[in-house]
């Protein structure tokens, strides 16, 4: 095999074939050749190699003795080193690195042309001024800087140089940039590697250019680093491996800006971006990015790379709007599902096995179920909702007291403690309802089809009957898993109509109103603290476009219907306390302790949002324990469970087999322990969607006032001050809570005019200014 390398106009022959000497002989002479012609150049004389009889002149001819030509060489070089006078007594490592120990016991002088270290990267020529202390000296640098340097920092001493001029560095710089000629080196190394010979700096000058004085020295040490072999194949691997880097970053960004050129509907799917790895690596760095959720440093830099590549400022915010340009995420997309990554699919697993469970699992009750299929029952939620897990029904007796049924779904008919489902609602810890759409903790098609208490059908179902004082306090009570057919399903707002009507045919709805009127005044007396606010819903129709449809409803918790079902859930609470104090079962006792609050004391607030404001921001954190049952002071109870939404709250599904194991007469499937284990678990994971579900319900209405005309005017009450006249106020007609500044005067409680100035829902920015009334005579 034989192969050829072009140098400078000429080529390097080496066959693996041919013996060693003759392929050194033709290094050599390329070599000789090279030199001559860069010597004549430089004019500096040219060096004849001799070995007894033989010589080797350029232009002359060769012949080869038993020596060969190195050998030659480094007889003459061994002969020049005896008669040369030593200037410097600085060596080489055979990495090419100085020997520190014999460059830093030499001694300085004023005057010295010296490299050091500025930093981890960079290397600078600079002149020695004066000493610094006992061992630093002042030096003046390339860039015309003075500063103190460390023995430690000198990476190589210009030998031959006293009293050098400052200002000629430059120069001496450029002067050595131009005798640079790696082309000589190389040969040269080459030649030096296989004899494995080791030289200084000057000894390299000499042999490289004929010369070793100072800028000669200077240039052979500044391109100077022999290495083995292997070292420089990892270099040179490392060279390509850059090489291919940067063609592969430099395609990338030629794909985003092809990419982000396109028309919307042009642009590829999330999908594509994920079949090739180093593409898909890209994006999920640039994902990672956007979100502030790199997984190590290399995420980040590539990262950074990408972005200054396009040009980009290197702050989350650009990555996200990238990914937005490119179509990879849509404009709306809501970065704190990505965060903190909350799955809003279930896995084809967890799918197959809730169908199973769904049309193949027996009902364990079904011989102690009550039928109450004769009773006529409301389901009152949202005209969106899609769990359906409570009901009611009412009646009058005889003695005219009131008895009520809370219906609530039984999802343990078909999913029992521990099983697959189980673990994976667990996980999730509860339904995510977002404007954009509901992420159920159970499988869609269990949850609707199974468990959901859906009108016109046959629910299994565990009802709470209690029968009620005439002061609202609870008589009689009874737990019992049961058979509902729901008669109605109502919104709230029709629910409140009907009520309005006061229609004899729905008596039973009107005993529930009255029922729960009681049961607000009985609780008052008890000492509960009664806030209703005001909530935003919101409605996101085809959330994927750019521009979709958004719907905004007030609800006031004021309202006859929200009224009626809320007092309905917290009377069931107290039934289920009460019945798992009574059993001794364990369960997710929650209570608030009573706040030291005069809610006298906020008399002078007006009634409604900002009194009830205030009052909240006092009230302390709830509790939970697990064996028996605490003090509910906000809601005025003796103890609370939470127990009417076990489709969608893991911690009702816990009370649920808890009790369910009662009533069939079996030991309750958990521990008090293991409850709170568990709890602790859920619990992490429902501040995370609460957060989810705050900062998604901010994003759309900060998006639905940003479409809304510059000139219009909203309602805004003041719930408080932060600071000198700047207010924090809520918007009536949207339900947003926004700082601004109002103008003096202007007191808590005051009701005030203002627009919006600036709308930007992924900054989370929104900027109001208040309308001020012209003053009329």
């Amino acid at each position: 095999m034989v192969a050829f390398r072009t140098v400078n106009g000429g080529s390097l022959f080496h066959s693996t074939t041919a013996p060693p000497l003759l392929t050194f002989c033709c290094r050599f002479c390329q070599f000789s050749s090279l030199l001559f012609r860069r010597n004549s150049e430089l004019g500096l004389r040219f060096p004849v190699f001799c070995c007894g009889n033989q010589f080797l002149e350029y232009g002359g001819g060769l012949s080869l003795s038993a020596h060969s030509l190195v050998d030659c060489f480094m007889e003459e070089l061994t002969c020049w080193r005896s008669r040369r006078r030593i200037r410097a007594n600085v060596k080489l490592t055979s990495s090419g690195e100085l020997l520190d120990d014999k460059l830093v016991n030499r001694e300085l002088e004023k005057g010295f042309l010296l490299e050091f270290k500025k930093d981890t990267r960079r290397l600078l020529l600079g002149v020695t001024q004066r000493p610094d202390g006992k061992k630093n000296w002042m030096v003046y640098d390339q860039n015309g800087v003075t500063s103190s340097i460390k023995p430690q920092q000198i990476t190589y001493i210009v030998p031959g140089v006293e009293n050098f001029d400052q200002t000629e560095i430059s120069r001496f710089l450029q002067k050595a940039h131009d005798n640079l000629d790696p082309t000589l080196l190389e040969i040269a190394w080459v030649e030096l590697l296989e004899k494995n010979v080791s030289v200084t700096a000057e000894e390299l000058a000499e042999m490289i250019y004929g010369s070793s004085e100072p800028l000669e020295s200077y240039c052979s040490r500044s391109i100077y680093g022999p290495r083995p072999a292997g070292q420089v194949e990892e270099l040179l691997h490392k060279k390509l491996a850059k090489e291919a880097a940067e063609k592969e970053l430099h395609d990338f960004v030629q794909l985003l800006v092809s990419v982000k050129a396109k028309l919307t509907l042009s642009k590829p799917a999330k999908s594509s971006w994920m079949v090739d790895e180093k593409i898909r690596y890209k994006i999920e760095s640039l994902e990672a990015y956007a979100i502030d959720a790199c997984n190590n440093v290399e995420q980040t830099k590539n990262a950074e790379m990408i972005l200054k590549a396009m040009g980009l400022t290197k702050t989350p915010s650009s990555a996200l709007n990238l990914l937005i340009n490119i179509g990879y995420f849509p404009v709306h997309v809501n970065l704190d599902m990505l965060k903190l990554n909350i799955h809003a699919n279930h896995s084809d697993e967890i799918i197959a096995a809730a169908e199973s469970i769904l049309y193949e699992s027996p009902d364990s009750d079904e011989m102690n179920r009550e039928d109450l299929t004769h009773l006529k029952v409301y389901t009152i939620d949202v005209d969106e909702a899609d769990e359906l897990d409570d009901a009611l029904s009412a009646t009058k007796l005889q003695d005219g007291r009131m008895k009520i049924w809370i219906h609530v779904a039984d999802p343990t008919r078909y999913v029992e403690p521990r099983s697959i489902v189980d673990r994976e609602a667990l996980r999730r810890g509860t339904s995510v309802f977002l404007a954009t759409g509901t992420y159920p903790m159970f499988p869609e098609k269990l949850a609707m089809e199974g468990m959901s208490l859906k009108q016109g059908e046959l629910c299994k179902a565990v009802s709470v009957s209690v029968i009620l004082h005439s002061d609202g306090s609870i008589a009689e009570y009874s737990i019992q898993n049961s058979i509902i057919k729901p008669t109605y399903m109502l919104t709230y707002g029709s629910a409140t109509e009907l009520l309005r009507l006061n229609l004899e045919e729905e008596a039973e709805l009107k005993i529930l109103s009255e029922a729960a009127a009681l049961r607000l005044k009985w609780r008052c007396q008890e000492g509960a603290i009664d806030t209703p606010t005001l909530e935003t819903r919101i409605k996101v129709v085809n959330p994927e476009d750019p521009e979709p449809s958004i719907n905004l409803y007030i609800e006031n918790h004021a309202d006859p219907a929200m009224r009626l079902v809320s007092e309905m859930m917290i009377l069931c609470g107290e039934v289920v306390a009460a019945f798992g104090s009574r059993n001794n079962i364990p369960l997710p006792y929650r209570g608030q302790p009573q706040s030291n609050i005069d809610v006298s004391a906020f008399s002078h607030l007006p009634e409604g949002l900002v009194r009830s404001s205030a009052i909240v921001r006092t009230l302390r954190a709830a509790e939970i324990d697990f064996n028996k049952p605490i003090r509910h002071g906000v809601l005025g109870l003796p103890g609370y469970v939470q127990f009417t939404s076990p489709i969608r709250r893991y911690l009702d599904l816990l009370a649920h087999y808890q009790v369910k194991a009662f009533l069939r007469g079996e030991s309750t499937p958990f521990s008090a322990g293991q409850l709170e284990g568990m709890a602790s678990m859920v619990n992490m994971q429902v501040r995370s969607v609460r957060k989810i579900s705050a900062s998604s319900l901010r994003y759309w209405i900060i998006e639905f006032l940003r479409r809304q005309p510059r000139e219009k005017k909203y309602r805004a009450l003041i719930l408080r001050f932060i600071k000198d006249r700047i207010a924090v106020l809520f918007l009536v007609e949207v339900g947003l809570q926004a700082s601004a500044w109002v103008s003096a005067g202007s007191q808590v409680g005051d009701e005030v005019e203002v627009q919006v100035e600036e709308a930007h829902p992924h900054d989370d920015v929104i900027s109001l200014k208040e309308v001020v009334r012209a003053e009329t005579d």
